[in-house]
């Protein structure tokens, strides 16, 4: 089971941190993403991180703004939220990946998906 948290109502230029927590299974060695979905929108790739941590992989649109990073003693990933704006608007689901270099949309959808956080950017 993956139990997102941390979402909110922000200001644009804000920050927000989002939390991901495992339970039921260890996924240490599991890729890890974070998704996201704006009302009347498909579901999008926002980032993922392989098993380690060593490897980050990002969509275009939150490059430079967004951070991925986990913590496998405590079975949790990360999404750092900085420089927010309205269009971040939506929905974001934490994923896990049997994979361990999963990184992205490319790889096709995750194997196990989490409830989803709404993240609300007021501009």
């Amino acid at each position: 089971q993956l139990q997102a948290s941390g979402g909110g109502l922000v200001q644009a230029g804000g920050s927000l941190r989002l939390s991901c927590a495992a339970s039921g299974r260890t996924f240490s060695s599991y890729a890890m993403g974070w998704f996201r979905q704006a009302p009347g929108q498909e579901r999008e790739f926002v980032a993922a991180i392989n098993w380690s941590g060593g490897n980050t992989y990002y969509a275009d649109s939150v490059k430079g703004r967004f951070t991925i990073s986990r913590d496998n003693a405590k079975n949790t990933v990360y999404l750092q939220m900085n420089s927010l704006k309205a269009e971040d608007t939506a929905v974001y689901y934490c994923a896990a990946d049997r994979r361990p270099s999963y990184s992205g949309p490319s790889y096709g959808a995750p194997d196990y998906w989490g409830q989803g956080t709404q993240v609300t950017v007021s501009s």
